[in-house]
């Protein structure tokens, strides 16, 4: 995406806000199943949920790609 300057990953969701200040991050974009989860974070970053696409499973996609 043009819009994105860099992604990192995330091995600890406890230590999300660390993450987010050590990567100096400008938004934190989430799935809206877990809508409200992370407002916590609004302090030091634009939070987004992103409504989730009817009939898509990440699980079936990351089973389709492990093949």
């Amino acid at each position: 995406l043009r819009c994105v300057d860099a992604v990192f990953l995330e091995e600890s969701l406890e230590r999300k806000r660390e993450y987010l200040l050590q990567h100096q991050a400008h938004v934190l974009a989430m799935g809206d199943d877990w809508k409200g989860r992370f407002d916590e974070f609004s302090d030091i970053c634009r939070v987004v949920y992103f409504e989730r696409t009817p009939a898509i499973s990440t699980t079936a996609v990351i089973e389709k790609i492990r093949l």
